[in-house]
């Protein structure tokens, strides 16, 4: 009796500690570590990440007051898109930290406006008044939607756009980052990175 509970305490023990050699990730096998140069390809092969995308409308009237004929005057319903990215292929393995305890910091560069994007098929040309010469009507519609575009980017620097695509980078980049790096990443933006890299 007692024998076969000493023969089952071996095998129990045995179970126990291979289940722990392999909890540990095979000690015994050497770990593969990414440089900074394959750490810094494959971040900047993802190219400008879009964090964050705002649909915008916006009414806009434009006039043009003259001496001697009618005020030349279009309204416009203008819909679009502005989209806050990071471009990702500034990255340097300058903006690569590496710690003692196999974690790194990531300094991105500073998130921008990708673009502006009018939608022509959600714009609309409500109205055009004045438009008495030749080519009056194609110069106002042209001019409008000029403005529409400036009236978008202003949006979108009062929406905080940078601001929002910052923290998505938080929230989306981060944890990618560490999937795709198996390692633990902390991010840090270019201006706010004002501290020596030896005190990370």
């Amino acid at each position: 009796m007692y024998k076969w509970i000493r023969i089952l305490m071996i095998l129990l023990i045995l179970i126990l500690a291979g289940w722990l050699l392999y909890k540990w990730e095979r000690p015994f096998q050497p770990k593969v570590q990414l440089t900074d140069d394959v750490i810094v390809e494959r971040i900047e092969n993802i190219g400008k990440l879009e964090l964050v995308k705002y649909s915008m409308k916006d009414v806009i009237e434009r006039k043009e007051l003259r001496m001697f004929l009618p005020d030349q005057r279009v309204l416009f319903v203008a819909a679009g898109e502005v989209t806050g990215c990071i471009d990702l292929q500034k990255i340097t393995p300058q903006d690569i930290v590496r710690h003692p305890n196999d974690s790194l910091t990531v300094v991105l560069p500073e998130p921008e406006i990708c673009y502006v994007k009018i939608d022509h098929q959600r714009s609309k040309v409500y109205d055009v008044s004045g438009a008495w010469l030749p080519g009056d009507t194609q110069n106002l519609v042209e001019g409008i939607y000029k403005v529409a575009e400036q009236r978008l980017w202003q949006n979108a620097k009062e929406m905080d756009v940078l601001g929002k695509t910052k923290e998505n980078a938080l929230i989306i980049f981060k944890p990618m980052l560490e999937n795709m790096l198996g390692m633990k990443v902390s991010i840090v933006f270019k201006n706010n990175f004002s501290m020596d890299k030896s005190q990370l």
